[in-house]
């Protein structure tokens, strides 16, 4: 029953109706919910050297532009857990300001299931400002999957956005893809590449030049269960993907 009643939910979420993530939290989600009655607080920095250099569409220019959001999440049950995003951009020419906020339940599969690999559904929905987004009111349906080999660690997020509001409302669900691959060197450091893409529709990918392609070698450190130490640069790979990009997330869990 459980089972079935898991397994239901991304239909049920599909058919109850942003584009690629954007550069305010750039991440590939692990499986792992926050523990019963923590509180994880992260400060996700992403700095764009190579973004756009023009307002398109009313959006402002990314180049030059440092974006810093705040997510705050709480776990309530062993599988259930629900985060918070405050996205904020600091740039000139008056592009410094509050940009929005999501709202983003999260369950997985029980430990007690004993599945062979680990398996959670994100639910992420919210607002931000037409001035730094074409589409200000967007949904993103995020199933995740990972594994541990030993040394080896594997994440895919199959991504789907969809825009509620704006400039691609009209677009139907996006497929936008993740995947993260990291080592452990040491006890204390791993190291990997970071994918994020955003191709189109699952059956009909936009060109080439308008996809989204980029990919980040990253570092762990993992020093202590209650920090979260994630940084590395980025590059994009076509004339619709921002370039030249350094990312840390900071975390702690409030136990």
């Amino acid at each position: 029953m459980k089972l079935a009643w898991f397994l239901s939910l991304p239909i049920f979420l599909t058919a109850s109706g942003a584009f690629a993530q954007d550069n305010y939290e750039i991440q590939v989600y692990g499986s792992e919910t926050v523990a019963p009655a923590a509180t994880m607080v992260e400060l996700h920095s992403n700095y764009t050297f190579g973004g756009t250099t023009e307002t398109s569409n009313g959006v402002l220019p990314t180049h030059d532009m440092d974006h810093e959001t705040v997510e705050i999440t709480h776990g309530f049950t062993d599988w259930f857990e629900v985060g918070f995003y405050f996205f904020n951009a600091i740039g000139n020419d008056q592009r410094t300001s509050y940009v929005g906020s999501h709202i983003r339940p999260r369950i997985r599969v029980p430990e007690q299931w004993h599945w062979p690999v680990g398996v959670s559904l994100s639910l992420e929905g919210g607002y931000q400002k037409p001035a730094y987004s074409a589409d200000d009111w967007t949904l993103e349906i995020r199933p995740i999957v990972d594994k541990t080999w030993n040394n080896l660690y594997v994440s895919f997020n199959p991504t789907f956005d969809k825009s509620l509001h704006g400039l691609n409302s009209a677009a139907g669900f996006i497929f936008s893809p993740n995947l993260k691959i990291s080592y452990n060197v040491t006890r204390v450091w791993a190291f990997g590449p970071e994918y994020y893409g955003s191709l189109g529709r699952l059956f009909d990918f936009f060109p080439y030049q308008q996809q989204q392609h980029q990919l980040f070698l990253v570092a762990d450190l993992n020093f202590s269960p209650d920090w979260e130490v994630n940084f590395g640069y980025g590059w994009g790979f076509t004339r619709s993907t921002d370039n030249a990009i350094a990312k840390l997330i900071l975390g702690y869990r409030f136990k």
